[in-house]
Protein backbone atom coordinates (compact mmCIF):
# COMPACT_ATOMS: atom_id res chain seq x y z
CA UNK A 1 0.00 0.00 0.00
CA UNK A 2 1.76 3.58 -1.10
CA UNK A 3 1.81 6.33 1.82
CA UNK A 4 0.18 9.15 1.23
CA UNK A 5 2.70 12.47 1.65
CA UNK A 6 2.52 15.50 1.42
CA UNK A 7 -0.96 16.71 2.58
CA UNK A 8 0.00 19.56 3.98
CA UNK A 9 1.09 23.28 2.07
CA UNK A 10 3.10 25.63 3.26
CA UNK A 11 0.05 27.91 3.33
CA UNK A 12 -1.84 26.04 5.45
CA UNK A 13 1.44 25.32 8.09
CA UNK A 14 1.01 29.09 8.65
CA UNK A 15 -2.40 29.33 9.16
CA UNK A 16 -3.17 26.48 11.15
CA UNK A 17 -4.22 27.61 14.52
CA UNK A 18 -6.00 24.60 15.85
CA UNK A 19 -4.44 22.96 18.52
CA UNK A 20 -3.31 19.12 18.09
CA UNK A 21 -1.41 17.04 15.53
CA UNK A 22 -2.16 17.72 11.69
CA UNK A 23 -0.85 15.22 9.34
CA UNK A 24 1.78 15.78 6.52
CA UNK A 25 1.42 12.02 5.69
CA UNK A 26 4.36 9.35 6.04
CA UNK A 27 4.29 9.86 9.78
CA UNK A 28 4.76 13.40 9.77
CA UNK A 29 3.12 15.76 11.60
CA UNK A 30 2.91 19.42 12.44
CA UNK A 31 2.06 19.67 16.10
CA UNK A 32 0.07 22.95 17.12
CA UNK A 33 0.24 23.74 20.95
CA UNK A 34 -2.42 25.51 23.02
CA UNK A 35 0.42 28.02 23.19
CA UNK A 36 0.18 28.57 19.31
CA UNK A 37 3.49 27.23 18.90
CA UNK A 38 4.70 24.93 16.52
CA UNK A 39 6.39 22.04 16.13
CA UNK A 40 7.16 19.15 13.29
CA UNK A 41 7.19 15.73 14.78
CA UNK A 42 8.25 12.12 13.31
CA UNK A 43 5.54 9.56 15.16
CA UNK A 44 6.24 5.43 14.62
CA UNK A 45 6.02 2.26 16.43
CA UNK A 46 8.87 0.68 17.58
CA UNK A 47 9.00 -2.79 19.85
CA UNK A 48 5.30 -2.31 19.78
CA UNK A 49 5.13 1.57 21.43
CA UNK A 50 4.50 4.38 19.87
CA UNK A 51 8.18 6.76 19.69
CA UNK A 52 7.51 10.40 19.00
CA UNK A 53 10.54 11.89 17.62
CA UNK A 54 10.80 15.61 17.72
CA UNK A 55 12.48 17.37 14.75
CA UNK A 56 12.03 21.19 15.70
CA UNK A 57 10.13 24.14 15.34
CA UNK A 58 8.18 25.66 12.16
CA UNK A 59 10.80 28.89 13.09
CA UNK A 60 14.04 26.83 12.70
CA UNK A 61 12.91 23.63 10.47
CA UNK A 62 10.57 24.05 7.32
CA UNK A 63 7.61 21.96 5.73
CA UNK A 64 10.44 21.04 2.46
CA UNK A 65 13.15 20.39 5.65
CA UNK A 66 10.97 18.27 7.37
CA UNK A 67 9.88 16.07 4.90
CA UNK A 68 14.00 15.50 4.54
CA UNK A 69 14.35 14.57 7.83
CA UNK A 70 10.83 12.30 8.02
CA UNK A 71 12.00 10.76 4.86
CA UNK A 72 15.54 9.72 6.79
CA UNK A 73 13.48 8.33 9.27
CA UNK A 74 11.86 6.16 7.53
CA UNK A 75 14.70 5.29 5.33
CA UNK A 76 16.77 4.30 9.12
CA UNK A 77 13.20 2.23 9.79
CA UNK A 78 13.37 -0.16 7.37
CA UNK A 79 16.79 -0.49 7.87
CA UNK A 80 15.87 -1.84 11.11
CA UNK A 81 17.71 1.50 13.00
CA UNK A 82 15.72 3.42 15.58
CA UNK A 83 15.90 6.79 14.65
CA UNK A 84 15.54 8.41 17.85
CA UNK A 85 18.77 6.11 19.53
CA UNK A 86 20.45 7.48 16.00
CA UNK A 87 19.20 10.73 17.11
CA UNK A 88 20.81 10.61 20.43
CA UNK A 89 24.63 9.45 19.00
CA UNK A 90 24.79 12.68 17.56
CA UNK A 91 23.08 14.99 20.14
CA UNK A 92 26.14 13.70 22.58
CA UNK A 93 27.89 15.73 20.75
CA UNK A 94 26.26 18.54 21.23
CA UNK A 95 26.11 20.90 24.38
CA UNK A 96 23.20 21.70 26.19
CA UNK A 97 21.52 24.76 27.10
CA UNK A 98 23.04 24.71 30.23
CA UNK A 99 26.77 23.99 29.02
CA UNK A 100 26.27 27.02 26.74
CA UNK A 101 24.83 29.64 28.81
CA UNK A 102 27.82 28.76 31.46
CA UNK A 103 30.09 29.10 28.96
CA UNK A 104 28.74 32.34 27.28
CA UNK A 105 29.14 33.80 30.80
CA UNK A 106 32.57 32.51 31.26
CA UNK A 107 33.61 33.86 28.28
CA UNK A 108 31.94 37.34 28.32
CA UNK A 109 33.40 38.25 32.19
CA UNK A 110 35.21 40.54 31.12
CA UNK A 111 32.98 42.54 29.23
CA UNK A 112 30.70 42.93 32.02
CA UNK A 113 30.84 45.78 34.59
CA UNK A 114 31.18 44.74 37.83
CA UNK A 115 30.91 40.86 39.91
CA UNK A 116 27.30 42.32 40.48
CA UNK A 117 26.37 42.20 37.16
CA UNK A 118 27.68 38.28 36.32
CA UNK A 119 26.15 37.72 39.49
CA UNK A 120 22.82 38.50 37.95
CA UNK A 121 23.50 36.96 34.64
CA UNK A 122 24.50 33.81 36.52
CA UNK A 123 21.12 33.75 38.98
CA UNK A 124 18.64 34.67 35.92
CA UNK A 125 20.33 31.62 33.30
CA UNK A 126 20.65 29.12 36.20
CA UNK A 127 16.82 29.66 38.36
CA UNK A 128 14.42 31.68 35.36
CA UNK A 129 15.89 29.63 32.14
CA UNK A 130 15.83 26.20 34.47
CA UNK A 131 13.36 24.75 32.02
CA UNK A 132 15.89 25.39 28.81
CA UNK A 133 19.04 24.23 30.78
CA UNK A 134 18.88 20.36 30.21
CA UNK A 135 17.59 20.77 26.89
CA UNK A 136 19.96 19.85 23.91
CA UNK A 137 20.94 23.36 22.55
CA UNK A 138 19.95 22.65 19.16
CA UNK A 139 16.69 21.14 19.23
CA UNK A 140 15.39 24.61 21.80
CA UNK A 141 11.95 26.06 20.28
CA UNK A 142 9.84 28.91 20.71
CA UNK A 143 7.87 26.81 22.87
CA UNK A 144 10.26 25.81 25.19
CA UNK A 145 11.36 29.85 25.50
CA UNK A 146 7.85 30.01 25.65
CA UNK A 147 7.48 27.92 28.58
CA UNK A 148 10.27 29.53 30.48
CA UNK A 149 9.30 32.98 30.13
CA UNK A 150 5.42 32.87 30.55
CA UNK A 151 5.60 32.43 34.83
CA UNK A 152 7.21 35.42 35.26
CA UNK A 153 6.45 37.41 32.16
CA UNK A 154 3.56 39.73 34.13
CA UNK A 155 4.32 39.41 37.16
CA UNK A 156 8.20 39.98 36.80
CA UNK A 157 8.30 41.53 33.89
CA UNK A 158 11.48 43.79 33.82
CA UNK A 159 13.21 40.58 34.55
CA UNK A 160 12.04 38.16 32.09
CA UNK A 161 12.64 41.30 29.54
CA UNK A 162 16.44 40.55 30.41
CA UNK A 163 15.72 36.57 30.66
CA UNK A 164 14.72 36.87 27.49
CA UNK A 165 17.01 38.97 25.75
CA UNK A 166 20.11 36.47 27.98
CA UNK A 167 18.35 33.23 26.40
CA UNK A 168 18.72 34.82 22.87
CA UNK A 169 22.30 36.02 23.19
CA UNK A 170 23.50 32.31 24.34
CA UNK A 171 21.63 30.63 21.62
CA UNK A 172 22.83 33.07 18.80
CA UNK A 173 26.08 32.21 20.48
CA UNK A 174 25.72 28.26 19.99
CA UNK A 175 24.74 29.64 16.51
CA UNK A 176 27.43 31.17 15.64
CA UNK A 177 29.76 27.84 16.95
CA UNK A 178 27.31 25.43 14.16
CA UNK A 179 25.50 23.89 17.38
CA UNK A 180 22.74 25.37 15.95
CA UNK A 181 20.54 26.75 12.45
CA UNK A 182 17.81 28.91 11.87
CA UNK A 183 15.82 31.89 13.26
CA UNK A 184 16.45 31.99 17.16
CA UNK A 185 13.28 31.24 18.65
CA UNK A 186 14.00 33.82 21.33
CA UNK A 187 13.86 36.97 18.70
CA UNK A 188 11.13 39.26 19.95
CA UNK A 189 10.24 41.13 17.10
CA UNK A 190 7.88 39.19 14.75
CA UNK A 191 8.16 36.12 17.00
CA UNK A 192 7.64 36.00 20.77
CA UNK A 193 6.03 39.52 20.41
CA UNK A 194 2.84 37.93 19.19
CA UNK A 195 3.08 34.98 21.24
CA UNK A 196 3.30 37.03 24.76
CA UNK A 197 0.75 39.45 26.44
CA UNK A 198 2.19 43.46 26.60
CA UNK A 199 4.71 43.73 29.32
CA UNK A 200 3.45 46.27 31.86
CA UNK A 201 5.82 49.69 31.67
CA UNK A 202 7.98 49.40 34.20
CA UNK A 203 7.67 53.12 36.13
CA UNK A 204 11.35 53.91 37.13
CA UNK A 205 12.11 55.48 39.96
CA UNK A 206 15.15 56.18 42.74
CA UNK A 207 17.05 53.48 44.48
CA UNK A 208 15.95 53.37 47.81
CA UNK A 209 18.11 55.36 50.09
CA UNK A 210 18.30 55.48 53.57
CA UNK A 211 17.78 59.13 55.34
CA UNK A 212 21.32 60.70 55.97
CA UNK A 213 19.95 61.35 59.51
CA UNK A 214 19.21 57.48 60.54
CA UNK A 215 23.04 56.10 58.86
CA UNK A 216 24.80 56.86 62.08
CA UNK A 217 22.30 54.35 64.27
CA UNK A 218 22.22 51.81 60.93
CA UNK A 219 26.18 51.62 61.03
CA UNK A 220 25.89 51.02 65.20
CA UNK A 221 23.50 47.94 64.40
CA UNK A 222 25.78 46.74 61.31
CA UNK A 223 28.65 46.72 63.35
CA UNK A 224 27.14 44.27 65.56
CA UNK A 225 27.60 41.82 62.55
CA UNK A 226 30.86 40.34 62.16
CA UNK A 227 30.32 38.55 58.87
CA UNK A 228 32.49 39.69 55.40
CA UNK A 229 29.35 40.86 53.52
CA UNK A 230 28.60 43.55 56.64
CA UNK A 231 32.25 44.92 56.72
CA UNK A 232 32.20 45.25 53.14
CA UNK A 233 28.83 47.06 52.95
CA UNK A 234 30.53 49.15 55.93
CA UNK A 235 33.44 50.08 53.64
CA UNK A 236 31.23 50.66 50.14
CA UNK A 237 28.61 53.38 52.69
CA UNK A 238 32.29 55.20 53.34
CA UNK A 239 33.55 55.37 50.56
CA UNK A 240 30.38 55.96 49.17
CA UNK A 241 31.46 53.91 46.19
CA UNK A 242 29.46 51.43 44.08
CA UNK A 243 28.83 47.88 44.86
CA UNK A 244 30.53 46.51 42.38
CA UNK A 245 33.54 48.85 42.86
CA UNK A 246 33.74 47.55 46.66
CA UNK A 247 33.14 43.39 45.30
CA UNK A 248 35.54 43.39 42.49
CA UNK A 249 38.68 45.11 44.80
CA UNK A 250 41.55 43.71 44.78
CA UNK A 251 44.98 44.35 47.10
CA UNK A 252 46.87 45.82 44.54
CA UNK A 253 44.52 48.68 44.13
CA UNK A 254 45.36 49.70 48.09
CA UNK A 255 48.23 52.44 48.78
CA UNK A 256 47.69 51.69 52.74
CA UNK A 257 50.96 54.46 52.87
CA UNK A 258 48.85 57.12 50.98
CA UNK A 259 45.76 55.59 52.29
CA UNK A 260 43.85 55.93 48.67
CA UNK A 261 42.17 53.41 47.13
CA UNK A 262 42.53 53.67 42.93
CA UNK A 263 39.69 51.89 41.39
CA UNK A 264 40.80 51.46 37.53
CA UNK A 265 39.02 52.36 34.91
CA UNK A 266 38.17 49.09 33.39
CA UNK A 267 36.00 48.72 36.91
CA UNK A 268 34.41 52.10 36.78
CA UNK A 269 31.40 52.99 34.95
CA UNK A 270 33.17 56.08 33.33
CA UNK A 271 35.74 54.04 32.29
CA UNK A 272 37.49 56.57 34.23
CA UNK A 273 40.56 55.86 37.14
CA UNK A 274 38.69 56.74 40.41
CA UNK A 275 40.69 57.88 43.42
CA UNK A 276 39.36 57.43 46.62
CA UNK A 277 40.84 58.70 50.15
CA UNK A 278 40.45 56.02 52.68
CA UNK A 279 39.54 57.14 56.19
CA UNK A 280 40.57 55.53 59.63
CA UNK A 281 37.79 53.52 59.88
CA UNK A 282 37.91 52.36 56.32
CA UNK A 283 41.40 51.32 57.06
CA UNK A 284 40.53 49.61 60.27
CA UNK A 285 37.78 47.57 58.35
CA UNK A 286 41.06 46.62 55.55
CA UNK A 287 43.28 45.47 59.07
CA UNK A 288 40.45 43.11 59.43
CA UNK A 289 39.90 41.72 55.51
CA UNK A 290 43.89 41.49 55.87
CA UNK A 291 43.63 38.84 58.21
CA UNK A 292 42.57 36.57 55.10
CA UNK A 293 45.96 37.69 53.20
CA UNK A 294 47.06 40.15 50.88
CA UNK A 295 48.07 38.57 47.88
CA UNK A 296 48.30 41.68 45.40
CA UNK A 297 45.86 39.77 42.76
CA UNK A 298 43.08 38.49 45.54
CA UNK A 299 40.05 40.01 46.75
CA UNK A 300 40.03 41.95 49.51
CA UNK A 301 36.47 41.21 50.30
CA UNK A 302 36.70 36.93 49.36
CA UNK A 303 33.68 34.76 49.23
CA UNK A 304 33.48 32.43 52.30
CA UNK A 305 32.40 29.63 50.75
CA UNK A 306 34.90 26.40 49.97
CA UNK A 307 33.35 27.08 46.03
CA UNK A 308 33.98 30.61 45.91
CA UNK A 309 37.95 29.76 47.40
CA UNK A 310 39.67 32.55 44.94
CA UNK A 311 36.50 34.51 44.08
CA UNK A 312 34.68 37.40 45.57
CA UNK A 313 31.68 37.96 47.85
CA UNK A 314 28.29 36.99 45.90
CA UNK A 315 27.31 39.69 43.85
CA UNK A 316 24.38 39.69 46.33
CA UNK A 317 26.01 39.80 49.52
CA UNK A 318 25.63 43.56 50.72
CA UNK A 319 21.97 43.34 49.89
CA UNK A 320 21.39 40.10 51.48
CA UNK A 321 22.50 41.62 55.00
CA UNK A 322 19.89 44.63 54.92
CA UNK A 323 17.59 42.08 54.04
CA UNK A 324 18.47 40.37 57.16
CA UNK A 325 18.10 43.60 59.13
CA UNK A 326 14.82 44.03 57.81
CA UNK A 327 16.03 47.65 56.38
CA UNK A 328 14.36 48.11 53.40
CA UNK A 329 16.79 50.26 51.24
CA UNK A 330 19.32 49.14 48.62
CA UNK A 331 23.09 49.74 48.62
CA UNK A 332 22.90 52.14 46.05
CA UNK A 333 20.71 54.40 48.01
CA UNK A 334 23.39 55.00 50.77
CA UNK A 335 25.64 56.72 47.70
CA UNK A 336 22.01 59.34 48.14
CA UNK A 337 22.07 59.20 51.16
CA UNK A 338 25.92 60.40 51.41
CA UNK A 339 25.00 63.04 48.75
CA UNK A 340 22.08 64.54 50.61
CA UNK A 341 24.19 65.28 54.06
CA UNK A 342 26.68 66.92 51.56
CA UNK A 343 24.06 69.03 50.66
CA UNK A 344 22.27 69.85 53.60
CA UNK A 345 24.44 69.68 56.09
CA UNK A 346 28.45 70.78 54.70
CA UNK A 347 29.51 73.45 52.88
CA UNK A 348 31.59 71.32 50.51
CA UNK A 349 31.14 72.54 46.92
CA UNK A 350 29.15 70.28 44.87
CA UNK A 351 31.87 69.52 42.53
CA UNK A 352 33.61 67.94 45.20
CA UNK A 353 30.76 65.89 46.32
CA UNK A 354 30.03 65.16 42.58
CA UNK A 355 34.18 63.99 42.42
CA UNK A 356 33.28 61.61 45.69
CA UNK A 357 30.54 59.54 43.72
CA UNK A 358 32.88 59.22 40.19
CA UNK A 359 30.38 61.50 38.72
CA UNK A 360 31.18 63.66 35.47
CA UNK A 361 30.96 67.01 35.96
CA UNK A 362 30.75 69.92 33.49
CA UNK A 363 30.94 70.17 29.59
CA UNK A 364 33.88 68.89 27.40
CA UNK A 365 35.94 72.09 27.73
CA UNK A 366 35.00 72.59 31.67
CA UNK A 367 36.40 69.04 31.99
CA UNK A 368 39.28 69.65 30.22
CA UNK A 369 40.41 72.58 32.27
CA UNK A 370 39.77 70.71 35.78
CA UNK A 371 42.45 67.82 35.51
CA UNK A 372 42.85 66.88 38.86
CA UNK A 373 40.94 64.86 41.04
CA UNK A 374 41.07 67.39 44.04
CA UNK A 375 41.97 64.66 46.43
CA UNK A 376 43.13 66.59 49.16
CA UNK A 377 40.01 67.96 49.27
CA UNK A 378 37.99 65.09 48.45
CA UNK A 379 39.93 63.64 51.55
CA UNK A 380 38.26 66.12 54.25
CA UNK A 381 35.10 65.37 52.39
CA UNK A 382 35.20 61.87 53.54
CA UNK A 383 36.73 62.57 56.84
CA UNK A 384 33.80 64.61 57.83
CA UNK A 385 31.55 61.87 56.17
CA UNK A 386 32.98 58.99 58.34
CA UNK A 387 32.76 61.01 61.38
CA UNK A 388 29.11 61.78 60.68
CA UNK A 389 28.52 57.71 60.46
CA UNK A 390 30.34 56.86 63.57
CA UNK A 391 27.96 55.75 65.88
CA UNK A 392 26.63 58.20 68.64
CA UNK A 393 27.60 57.11 71.93
CA UNK A 394 24.43 58.07 74.95
CA UNK A 395 26.90 60.19 76.75
CA UNK A 396 27.97 62.59 73.74
CA UNK A 397 25.77 65.79 72.98
CA UNK A 398 25.95 66.35 69.81
CA UNK A 399 26.61 70.16 68.64
CA UNK A 400 24.96 70.50 65.24
CA UNK A 401 27.28 72.59 62.74
CA UNK A 402 27.96 72.92 59.39
CA UNK A 403 31.33 70.88 57.79
CA UNK A 404 33.13 72.27 54.82
CA UNK A 405 36.76 73.41 53.53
Amino acid sequence: MAISLNKLTAKQVTSIKEPGRHSDGGSLYLVVDKSGAKRWVFLYRRNDRQREMGLGGIDTVTLASARELAAEARRKLQAGIDPIEAKKAVIDEIPTFGDCADDFIETMKPSFRNAKHIAQWEMTLREYAKPLRSKVVNEITTSDVLEALKPIWLTKSETASRVRGRIERVLDAAKAQGYRSGENPARWRGNLQNLLPKRKKLVRGHHVALSYKNVPTFMAALRERIAVAARALEYTILTAARSGETYGMKWREIDRKEAVWTVPPERMKAFREHRVPLTPRALAILDEMALFGTNPDAYVFPGQQKKKKGRPLSGMAMEMVLRRMKVDVTVHGFRSSFRDWCGEETSFPREIAEAALSHVVGDETEQAYRRGDALAKRRRLMTAWANYCEPKTDNVIPMKRRVGT
